[in-house]
């Protein structure tokens, strides 16, 4: 089965399948807070081309208006129900719809915002942009708290660029580099076990 097959069964099949859960978490997020069931931000796919990714909205209207692009520590701006869907990936889910879409993979590099993929160097970019991004990968399992990682920092973006972005970016290349159905089994199910390690 082809990486495309693949990412296109499981995906149309989950969106079947969760649509109860979907449609409980839009219902909880609209009566928690005012503002839409969804939250679309840019994003840099495959070869550069831009691309809006779809996650359930965590945060208060116009958040990052109201601060940073990252999120660090106990946000102000996420809300209640926000923080459960934060805490086990839920927030993640409606990025099947990029994936069916063609715009995202099941597994791969997790795409970044434009500001942070104009800091890749010019070998680095041409990597991690050759394959489509993913919903995971090993860096989304070694990073699966990064909220909370960057909270610590007395200075997050600073921290974020010259601690964790390195870091990333060499998982997305080892990633590239031994990418197989087997490695993206493993890798779903490694995402799966470290989310239901947090309960």
């Amino acid at each position: 089965m082809s990486k495309r097959l693949f990412d296109l069964f499981f995906a149309a099949a989950g969106l079947v399948v969760l649509t109860p859960l979907w449609l409980f978490i839009a219902l909880w997020i609209k009566s928690d807070s005012p503002g839409p069931v969804f939250f679309r931000q840019e994003r840099v796919g495959r070869f550069g081309r831009p691309f809006k990714i779809f996650k359930f909205r965590t945060m208060c209207l116009d958040a990052e208006a109201k601060g940073r692009q990252l999120t660090v520590g106990a946000d102000p701006r996420i809300t209640r129900s926000g923080a459960f869907l934060r805490k086990y990936k839920l927030d993640e889910l409606p990025q099947l719809l990029n994936v069916v879409k063609g715009e995202m993979s099941l597994v791969g590099p997790r795409p970044e915002v434009p500001r942070y993929v104009s800091l890749y160097s010019d070998e680095l970019r041409d990597v991690v942009l050759s394959v489509q991004p993913g919903i995971t990968d090993y860096a989304s399992i070694e990073y699966k708290d990064e909220n909370v990682i960057l909270g610590r920092a007395a200075d997050p973006d600073r921290a974020y660029v010259e601690e964790i972005l390195p870091v990333k970016l060499g998982y997305y290349v080892r990633y590239i580099s031994e990418r197989s159905f087997w490695v993206d089994l493993k890798l779903i199910l490694a995402t799966l076990v470290a989310i239901a390690g947090k309960r």
